[in-house]
């Protein structure tokens, strides 16, 4: 009788395959091979979050149509805004075409969110140089160039010194090639007040 070796304590354990990434993971990765800028990508895992918890953390494969309306219906009736839900319902559209490649069909209309109808805020030069008046120091100069210029926030703030030509005659240029907006820059109407 040939008896078989024992087993020896010091080998390496049997190689595991490794799991498969979570859902978040993989929407992540999704996002990033897309190119979808980062605060994107965080509201869409915020949205498919929410959306997961809402069904008791049921896994989204399982869900249907009629349960992202019933999610969509209830994000109105707490009261948010209608391009949250819009959002909330592009994280889940994104969700199931590309990560989990399942096709919806047609998503039943949830209720929707009111769109408040606002009149757009101009203000007149002497306003304008009233609220810049009272600013002074690195506000000023960034509320400025939001005028002025017609800059969204964090372009603003990611500008450089570089970027700003104060040396021109009678205005100020703001060289835009870090904005994408072209190569000969943005004249601030600033200037004229």
């Amino acid at each position: 009788m040939t008896r078989t070796p024992a087993p020896d304590p010091r080998a390496a354990p049997p190689a595991r395959r490794p799991a498969p990434p979570r859902l978040l993971d993989q929407v992540r990765q999704h996002c990033r091979l897309r190119h979808f800028s980062p605060r994107t990508e965080d509201a869409y895992l915020h949205w498919i979050r929410h959306f997961i918890v809402f069904h008791g953390k049921r896994h989204p494969a399982t869900l249907t149509a009629a349960d992202v309306t019933a999610f969509l219906s209830a994000l109105a009736t707490r009261g948010v805004s209608a391009s949250t839900q819009n959002q909330a319902l592009s994280a889940l559209l994104f969700l199931y075409r590309h990560v989990l490649h399942h096709d919806l069909g047609q998503v039943p209309p949830p209720v929707r969110a009111q769109t408040p109808t606002r009149l757009p805020v101009v203000l007149s030069r002497d306003e304008v140089r009233a609220v810049l008046g009272h600013l002074t120091g690195v506000p000023r100069l960034v509320a400025s160039l939001l005028y002025g210029a017609g800059l969204r926030l964090t372009e603003c703030l990611e500008l450089r010194a570089k970027d700003i030509d104060f040396d021109r005659a009678h205005t100020t240029m703001i060289y835009t090639h870090v904005l994408a907006r072209g190569v000969l820059g943005v004249r601030s109407p600033a200037d004229r007040l």
